[in-house]
């Protein structure tokens, strides 16, 4: 268990944005994480938990608490087509080590930054495949119970993007140290999500193996968003928006797409209001994935805020629909 003090939050997550945090700990084993809750409660210190930090946000303010990094590593087979990955691991590496041995579920998560920790808290899906599809259950440190527990999926209240790690009393309750996954023998067949469905005829792509669905995802998601290490960004900002019948209706009506499940992707609604490549107080619209704000010159989280606002301000009087932002803030 490493212990550091006054951290510069901006050098922990992509977006490059945060002041100083009291003490940073790197948890590396399992019995790291109990040992460093009872740290920060001999200090009555509040406690907040950080992966690679692709999709979280701090504050000017910086955080007077300690943030726990996951570092614990490990995947094994419990069966044929179970497995644990402890959640210091990367997502991405989790996938690669599914798809080599043949295994379906995972692969079109893909290039997604983030930890497996991290996984089940968003509820972590791309090109139709949701961790929600082939998790288990996740072994955790209680920090009310102040103890170990297994938590089912069915006890997790999954849906988009959230989970009862991030929603309600229990967000932040839990620290996630291994999530138990189920693979499957089957394929993805088409049709498939558009921009996949778009490469597989353009390179008139015959193979959906795993392996191969992982390699299309990984160069579609690469040929739009920006790595992490060479921009300053959280990946995707903006949450989809999901509407009733009345504002599906209204909205087709203005010719928007609504997806299955009354979905209107916000990236379409950032694209067509003219935003793509327009810049708001340092922070940048993509040109390739209108979901995306790039931290171009950005220095603080104020300058971040305004230009959310003025991003969101613009949609609603366009569509009259307001947006959320994905990425959770560290406070």
């Amino acid at each position: 268990m490493k212990i550091n003090e006054n951290v510069k939050i901006k050098e922990l997550t992509t977006m490059r944005l945060g002041g100083l945090a009291r003490y940073v700990i790197e948890l590396e084993t399992v019995e790291d994480v109990e040992k460093a809750y009872l740290f920060a409660k001999e200090r009555q210190l509040p406690v907040f938990i950080l992966g690679t930090g692709s999709n979280v946000i701090g504050k000017d303010e910086g955080f007077k608490g300690v943030i726990l990094l996951n570092r614990i590593k490990g995947i094994r087979f419990i069966d044929e087509l179970t497995i644990d990955a402890m959640g210091g691991e990367l997502l991405d590496d989790l996938v690669a080590f599914t798809t080599e041995k043949n295994l379906s579920g995972i692969e079109a998560l893909s290039a997604i930054p983030g930890t497996v920790g991290a996984a089940p808290v968003q509820n972590v899906g791309a090109y139709g495949q949701e961790i929600e599809q082939v998790l288990e259950s996740v072994y955790a440190y209680d920090f009310k119970e102040e103890k170990y527990v297994t938590i089912k999926k069915e006890d997790m209240n999954l849906g988009y993007r959230q989970s009862i790690f991030n929603q309600g009393e229990d967000a932040g309750r839990y620290l996630i140290i291994s999530m138990r996954i189920h693979l499957s023998h089957d394929r993805l067949t088409p049709p498939f999500y558009t921009s996949l469905q778009s490469y597989v005829e353009e390179h008139q792509i015959t193979d959906f193996s795993p392996k191969s669905i992982r390699e299309m995802v990984t160069e579609i998601r690469w040929s739009k968003l920006p790595k992490p290490e060479e921009m300053a960004s959280s990946g995707s900002f903006f949450k989809n928006v999901y509407l009733d019948d009345q504002e599906a209706e209204r909205l087709r009506s203005m010719n928007v797409p609504v997806w299955e499940g009354n979905k209107v992707p916000s990236g379409w609604l950032i694209d067509h209001a003219g935003l793509k490549g327009k810049s708001f107080y340092g922070m940048r619209v993509s040109e390739k994935a209108a979901l995306i704000l790039i931290n171009e010159s950005a220095q603080s989280y104020a300058h971040l805020k305004q230009a959310r606002e003025e991003i969101v301000s613009i949609i609603e009087k366009k569509y009259g629909l307001t947006l959320k932002q994905e990425p959770v803030e560290l406070e």
